[in-house]
């Protein structure tokens, strides 16, 4: 309908720019027409008194409208309007057939694959038609760009969808070559995420239109798809951990269904979810026990359902390095007391942390437990960096700010900003507000705002009780089940006292909360990141009872203080590597970071950073870290893990002889995974390439309108073409309507 009322197609009309063809130049079109309205103005007013009575001023004023417009629309023709478009040269440019060989065109709709329609659609006429104006340069795209000589040399095989990285390769290819304009073919089932900037702007600058044309459906009718699974890289051995799994489904709302999360053939953790609206995404936690030191597989897998249409996009890996590190927590308690007895118990079994500790029970006397050498701790409370920045956190009980010297209060201080460890102050008669910490220099460390007055720390009954935060972390978590977990915590014996900590700052997270008999609910648990490291206030010094008012076999306390002083002592060493991803789906590069620091922890630009890779066959490689410029103490690489696989990566940094630390980085290459997930068709990926890049998107039943509408870019070799307006028309029905409209209204008003 479009080119019948304009003559040609929307594609001329948006890139071709207006010109008047006419000898007379436009301003002289601008004088006519300004002219032309005042003489019928003068017309119209000229023969207003031999009007008929009831043709008003304002229905003459809308008889003048029509008329000028009709004369406007007269003279506009008589200056030859026309549309300047550049075209191809038919035979002097190429046009590049770029059609997706990757596993998704496998997927059968319709009773075809996504390759078989798109081989149909180059073989039932638009080749024939590119070739007869252009050169033609038909590519597989997949993993790499390349050329192939005829459709049936399509496989629907690649391991990967890199449309970026091929166009890019397509847009070099450019700077020698003549290529008039891009065709792609795909369902624009990208695996890198999209295509980034740089890759747009390349194409931009060279002019080149990417027309795409669409295949597959833009969403399965029947499908549920584990988009992503976060879990920590790293752990301590016998450590609890939360694998967070986003999905999405279609056509099994309100349907129940079943994650489990295995290690090899072992399920470590399992349960029962209700899938949400279709197209919702939806997060759900799976908590299980780390286990042993050493490297864990995972694989997160949510159960197959009746009629899906998809089901290799039910199962995600991850790779966990376990650690068999021992960090240790200094324990400073200014008072003897059951909280500081019942805290060292539930830490006796520990395996996997060290708790030292300084009880002090005079003045001037202090007690220690848990030191490596006789002279550790000796002088109290360390006031030397390499001594306090040897633990990875800091409990302080019922001590007040003023035991401190100013040198050790700002150590404590850098030991969180700067060493990233972990502070957690308890409640007590001497802690918190009662100690005078709310006008000490750590105050802005802490996650609440301290009241600035005594009186705060109080010797009544207080139950606990999780908030939403609560029941997430893992911290708090003592069941599985985040409902049950909540109720147990309300079932617990309440708490002998706690202190008034005043509100939480923004950014702090309120974990539990405790609600005394007379009063409103308070918190009880608070947390929050500073720096490199975090804080936390616990508003109680009775959690004891939980050990010594339930059953002996009861495990509630040891599991409460040992999940919160893993999560204390969660600190990074002087070498801290890590990788932006650590599971390679059909890649092979991986970057490989680290973080170096000398003995106080500040960044060592100066280090000599190695990474020893073992893999699989007996692989055994090097590669050196560079520093960053812009990061003072940040190093990288990139390599290439050219199998399969699992792979160790040992870094090690060192400075002259010395040697500053090293650290284990585990990462997995896996092949023929990555095209199982987001297998529809990307419309809004392919539209969004045609659009920024002057092309077109089609349907497969569209393609005779590309064959025809491809010659016009600005790419390769052009010419300059005049569309001619006047003919057209939809300016003839325009014409008879605006007279039609004035004969109409005479009528009407009786003035015909």
């Amino acid at each position: 309908m479009f080119r019948f009322l304009f003559n040609y197609s929307p594609t001329v009309f948006s890139k071709g720019q207006f010109v008047l063809l006419g000898s007379w130049p436009p301003w002289m079109l601008a004088a006519v027409v300004v002219g032309a309205a005042g003489f019928l103005a003068w017309m119209t007013r000229r023969r207003r008194r031999e009007a008929a009575a009831n043709l008003t001023g304002v229905r003459l004023a809308a008889i003048w409208l029509l008329q000028t417009a009709l004369a406007s629309l007269v003279l506009v023709l008589l200056w030859q309007p026309a549309l300047l478009v550049a075209t191809l040269k038919p035979q002097q440019n190429i046009v590049a057939v770029v059609v997706d060989d990757s596993r998704s065109m496998a997927i059968q709709e319709n009773g075809a694959t996504r390759r078989e329609q798109a081989v149909r659609v180059l073989n039932s006429g638009l080749l024939e038609a590119l070739r007869q104006k252009f050169q033609v340069r038909l590519h597989r795209l997949g993993e790499r760009l390349e050329r192939i000589d005829k459709p049936d040399q399509l496989s629907a095989s690649a391991r990967a969808t890199r449309i970026g990285a091929n166009l890019k390769q397509v847009a070099a290819e450019a700077a020698g070559l003549p290529i008039g304009a891009v065709v792609l073919l795909s369902d624009g089932a990208d695996n890198t995420g999209g295509i980034d900037l740089e890759t747009l702007a390349e194409i931009r600058r060279q002019r080149i239109p990417v027309h795409t044309v669409g295949f597959g459906r833009e969403r399965f009718a029947r499908d549920v798809e584990i988009s992503d699974v976060q879990v920590a890289a790293r752990a301590l051995a016998d450590s609890r951990l939360s694998a967070q799994a986003t999905l999405r489904q279609r056509g099994y709302a309100g349907t129940q269904a079943r994650l489990t999360l295995r290690e090899g053939g072992k399920v470590l953790a399992t349960r029962q979810i209700t899938l949400k609206a279709d197209g919702v995404e939806q997060s759900e936690p799976l908590v299980f026990d780390a286990g042993p030191a050493g490297a864990k597989n995972l694989e997160l897998r949510i159960e197959t359902l009746p009629g899906e249409e998809n089901a290799n996009n039910n199962a995600v890996s991850r790779l966990v390095n376990v650690e068999a590190a021992k960090p240790r927590v200094l324990y400073m308690e200014g008072e003897p007391r059951w909280e500081f007895k019942f805290i060292r118990r539930a830490l006796d079994e520990e395996r996997n942390l060290q708790l030292a500790s300084i009880l002090r029970t005079t003045q001037n006397k202090i007690y220690r437990q848990g030191i490596d050498s006789a002279k550790e701790l000796e002088e109290g409370f360390p006031s030397k960096v390499e001594d306090l920045f040897g633990f990875q956190g800091i409990v302080l009980g019922s001590v007040e700010a003023g035991y401190f010297t100013a040198a050790q209060l700002e150590l404590i201080r850098q030991f969180v900003d700067r060493r990233g460890g972990g502070l957690l102050l308890l409640a007590g008669r001497a802690a918190l507000a009662e100690g005078g910490w709310a006008r000490s220099p750590l105050a802005d460390l802490l996650p609440v705002t301290l009241p600035d007055r005594k009186g705060t720390f109080r010797r009544e009954p207080a139950n606990a009780e999780l908030t939403a935060a609560g029941r997430e972390s893992l911290i708090c978590r003592l069941e599985e089940n985040p409902e049950r977990n909540a109720e147990r915590w309300k079932k617990l014996p309440y708490l002998a006292n706690y202190q008034d900590i005043g509100p939480p700052k923004p950014g702090a997270v309120v974990l539990a909360e405790f609600l005394p008999t007379s009063k409103s609910r308070f918190p009880l648990l608070v947390t929050q990141n500073y720096g490199r490291g975090r804080t936390a206030v616990f508003a109680t010094a009775g959690s004891w009872r939980w050990q010594m008012l339930q059953d002996v076999s009861d495990r509630t306390h040891e599991m409460f203080w040992r999940q919160l002083l893993r999560w204390l002592a969660d600190s990074p060493g002087r070498l801290a590597s890590s990788t932006p991803r650590p599971v390679l789906t059909d890649e092979t590069r991986v970057q490989l970071q680290a973080q170096v620091r000398d003995r106080t922890y500040l960044p060592m630009p100066d280090a000599r950073v190695q990474a020893r890779i073992t893999g699989p066959e007996g692989l055994a490689e090097t590669a050196e870290l560079t520093p960053d410029p812009r990061a003072p103490g940040a190093y990288s690489a990139e390599w290439a893990a050219q199998k399969p696989g699992s792979y160790m990566a040992e870094i090690v940094a060192t400075r002259g002889n010395e040697e500053v630390g090293r650290d284990v980085l585990m990462f997995r290459r896996e092949d023929g995974v990555a095209e199982n997930f987001r297998a529809e068709q990307n419309r809004e990926l392919l539209q969004k390439l045609s659009s920024e890049t002057g092309g077109q998107y089609y349907r497969p039943g569209d393609w005779k309108k590309l064959g025809e509408e491809i010659a016009y870019s600005e790419a390769g070799i052009t010419v300059r073409e005049a569309k001619e307006l006047w003919n057209m028309p939809a300016v003839f029905m325009l014409a008879l309507a605006l007279r039609g409209a004035e004969w109409l209204l005479r009528r009407k008003w009786g003035a015909v």
